[in-house]
């Protein structure tokens, strides 16, 4: 089992090299080349939302990536460090550092990330929150000499 870990300042313009990253290293574990289109806008949907979320929050934590090439399966997972309740779940009377429709906004992030992806795991508390994306893999063809 490899793993690559990718930590990154919670700014916009490093979701782009998240997004390279992961599909380099999606396709070198087997990924199908057909659901790369997929794991870049995967990974790019779940980083934005970790970079709002740091951003929002004040938190200057980095966002985490981590890449894992197990058997027969690739899966990314993206975590943050902001303290926000289960997704589905409504805080009633959400204070100033929660707009109204930002709660709105990360559902549909989730959303987007479901539909792209058949294997999502998604979890948040107090300290922070991940989602995990899994891609099954080929392996490469045996060689006969």
């Amino acid at each position: 089992m490899a793993t690559v870990e990718l930590r990154f300042s919670a700014l916009p313009e490093h979701v782009r090299t998240a997004r390279l990253v992961a599909a380099a290293v999606a396709r070198r574990a087997g990924v199908d080349e057909a659901v790369l289109d997929e794991v870049r806008l995967a990974v790019g949907e779940a980083c934005t939302r970790a970079v709002g979320l740091h951003q929002t929050g004040g938190i200057s934590a980095p966002v985490k990536v981590l890449l894992i090439e197990e058997e027969k399966q690739f899966s990314i997972e993206v975590g943050d460090e902001a303290p926000h309740a289960v997704p589905g779940e409504r805080t009633p009377g959400a204070g100033p550092g929660d707009p109204d429709g930002e709660a709105d906004e990360d559902e549909m992030g989730l959303a987007v990330i479901s539909g792209l992806v058949d294997d999502v795991e998604v979890s948040a508390g107090e300290h922070g929150g991940s989602i995990k994306m899994t891609w099954p893999t080929t392996p490469p063809p045996t060689i006969l000499a």
